[in-house]
């Protein structure tokens, strides 16, 4: 069998969805004749609608692998069932088939692995050929499984860096009043990524001293007595806040509405650090990373990168094995030491749901990582990458692949207002 694959990414990007691109496309190099080419689409699966794609035959895979971002672009985009939008998968099918597509790959999360199962299924229904393998990454760590996912590892290894190196500054400095820091994570309605921050306190008295997560509910009466202890003794208090964290009745203690309706997240660690400070009348300092938690590419772990490269690997093996509706999920073999493999999960098993942390990762009182918790997190962050750089900064990937002449007709129809971008590039 011989093949021409389709990539595309999706969903919010991570340091190492690069990497995953990397595997994919040095894996069908080694593959020789089997795999005739390799097509990457711009902006997801709006993209393939779009037919705007690009030819990834020249492509610098050590640079690619080392660049944090997408560089083939990303959308956020749920594909209606096909029996609602039966025209949108027969365009779909036709840019497909325009191109001689075999197999599409498609790199995302939660949401873009139930578009792995909606087009797989699609493809049964008119007795298509197409092979459909997802490709996993998230920073969130939620997908259902897998035992943890590319990018996550990385964004884990910053947080973590981030509030170790805080607890040094908090540490060199006396306060008559006191300090309050205020860590904010991204994790809508998961709490990996602020849980990986605990790995940061190696000793007694090392920050984080209050995980948040939204796994459990907001209790700021036992929150205040463990913040006032603290800051007697300590003279500061270290908090992570994930920014989902809720009430006991549910509720997210902040969210912010925009313009469009949507209701976004974000806000949570301010509120506490307000509380505390006005509480305490002590100094008080928030910080977010918001996308830096994402992006460092300069300081991911090697685990997760052999991750990312491992699962891009996979798919393509995946496919010209003929295995349709698949993930190529990270499976964990042991903790010590450390070992794991790629093992094929259903897609459609797994789609939109969201894995969290589990009860006996969080300690009784809800406010930190348990031993079994850090025990898991800890071989997820392990290892670094030598980062090439010029001028003093990381050097990344700048190529822009060609993109290839259209066969059809502009993309007109259901969305067409939200193709139209993909479209123009």
């Amino acid at each position: 069998m011989t093949m021409n694959l389709l990539y595309a990414q999706a969903g919010g990007m991570t340091a190492v969805i690069n990497a995953s691109a990397a595997g994919v496309l040095a894996e069908a190099r080694a593959q020789g004749p089997r795999i005739r080419a390799v097509l990457a689409a711009r902006y997801g699966i709006l993209g393939v609608l779009a037919e705007s794609l690009h030819d990834c035959g020249g492509i610098d895979l050590d640079a690619l692998a080392a660049t944090p971002g997408g560089i083939f672009g990303s959308c956020r985009f749920n594909m209606p069932p096909e029996a609602e939008q039966p025209a949108l998968y027969d365009r779909l099918f036709a840019v497909l088939d325009a191109h001689r597509i075999d197999a599409l790959l498609y790199n995302g999360g939660n949401g873009s692995l139930e578009i792995v199962a909606k087009v797989s299924a699609a493809a049964r229904r008119r007795g298509h050929p197409l092979i459909c393998i997802g490709i996993p990454k998230t920073i969130d760590n939620d997908i259902e499984g897998c035992d943890c996912c590319p990018g996550y590892g990385s964004a884990a290894k910053y947080l973590a860096s981030s509030m170790y190196e805080v607890c040094r500054d908090l540490a060199s400095m006396s306060s008559r009043k006191g300090r309050i820091f205020v860590m904010e994570t991204m994790g809508r309605n998961v709490g990996w990524l602020a849980a990986a921050t605990a790995l940061a306190a190696r000793e007694t008295d090392e920050a984080p001293h209050m995980v948040l997560v939204p796994e459990m509910p907001f209790d700021e009466q036992a929150i205040l007595a463990r913040a006032e202890t603290l800051l007697s003794r300590l003279g500061y208090c270290a908090i992570t806040v994930a920014e989902g964290i809720r009430r006991a009745d549910g509720s997210p203690l902040m969210t912010r509405s925009h313009g469009d309706g949507h209701i976004r997240f974000g806000g949570a660690g301010g509120e506490i650090a307000r509380l505390l400070s006005e509480t305490f009348d002590c100094h008080r300092h928030c910080a977010a990373p918001d996308y830096l938690q994402r992006s460092a590419a300069h300081w991911v772990s090697a685990v997760d990168h052999a991750q990312a490269l491992a699962v891009g690997r996979a798919a393509v093996r995946y496919a010209l094995e003929g295995r349709d509706g698949i993930v190529a999920a990270i499976r964990r073999l042991d903790d010590e030491p450390y070992r794991w493999d790629i093992s094929p999960v259903e897609a459609a098993a797994v789609a939109n749901l969201e894995r969290r942390l589990p009860p006996s990762f969080i300690t009784a009182d809800g406010m930190q990582v348990s031993e079994a918790g850090r025990r898991y997190l800890a071989p997820l962050i392990a290892g670094e990458r030598a980062v090439p750089c010029s001028g003093g900064l990381p050097v990344h990937y700048r190529g822009k692949p060609p993109r290839l002449e259209r066969r059809l007709p502009p993309y007109t129809g259901w969305a067409e207002d939200i193709v139209r971008t993909a479209q123009r590039n």
